[in-house]
């Protein structure tokens, strides 16, 4: 209760802010979130700890159909971010969250070695014979906004692989695998100077907005609710969009 309390007065900065409705609730809070927010979440994380002594934060990191998957099949978790609505939709018709909001937004480039040995200048390039291209599957958020930007081109391509998350995705252009890959702009971001992203005009059609919920069964209710009112301050959007996501 004393973990609760001080997550509450530590985020909302309220001087009432309702009771945690668990006496035994202790400071460990568990999140799933997309792979994509793995480097500002972490961060996030930290930031949260450091300002609620005894609250532990633990992060389930993977793509977000899989974790929607896992929150339907009862893996306990308290809080849901998930990297675009149609999965946060399907946990909420479900029954186990309710009230999602959107805390940031994402868009596709085009991934590629730094230097862009092809000479990829955007989705028309991907559709060469000689490319080995990298998708995310498109159950997943960041495989859907890629089937959504490369119909807007009007391009066709087949993808030498389809990957579980866009972190997969990317890490098989880390490998030689494949020449380019459809990925998330934070995701280049976070990679450094080992690849390079390509903008293109049609992720326009493409940007993916980012919802967070506390979930109904959370094991931590109370600190569970602090994480996702910290998520939208200001604070955190500083972290985000460092990172590379668009304020919502």
């Amino acid at each position: 209760m004393r973990a609760a309390a001080l997550a509450c007065a530590a985020v909302l900065g309220l001087t009432a802010c309702g009771s945690a409705g668990d006496d035994d609730a202790s400071g460990h809070l568990t999140v799933f979130a997309a792979a994509s927010l793995t480097e500002a979440f972490t961060q996030i994380g930290e930031d949260f700890e450091d300002a609620n002594p005894g609250v532990e934060v633990v992060f389930s990191f993977a793509g977000s159909a899989s974790l929607a998957s896992q929150i339907a099949q009862g893996a306990p978790a308290d809080v849901f971010a998930s990297a675009a609505p149609a999965n946060m939709d399907s946990v909420v018709r479900s029954g186990y969250a309710a009230d999602p909001e959107t805390f940031a937004r994402n868009r596709l480039v085009i991934a590629v070695p730094e230097g862009d040995p092809d000479g990829i200048t955007g989705l028309a390039d991907l559709a060469d014979p000689g490319l080995k291209v990298a998708l995310c599957a498109e159950e997943v958020p960041c495989g859907a906004a890629a089937r959504t930007a490369l119909d807007a081109a009007g391009v066709r391509l087949t993808p030498v692989t389809y990957e579980t998350d866009v972190k997969a995705a990317l890490s098989k252009l880390g490998l030689g695998e494949v020449d380019a890959a459809l990925v998330y702009r934070t995701d280049t971001e976070a990679a450094g100077g080992a690849v390079h992203g390509v903008e293109f005009p049609e992720s326009d059609s493409a940007i993916n907005d980012y919802p967070i919920a506390a979930l109904d069964d959370a094991p931590n209710p109370a600190v569970a609710e602090a994480f996702v009112d910290y998520i939208r301050t200001d604070e955190a959007l500083e972290v985000l969009t460092a990172h590379g996501f668009q304020a919502p």
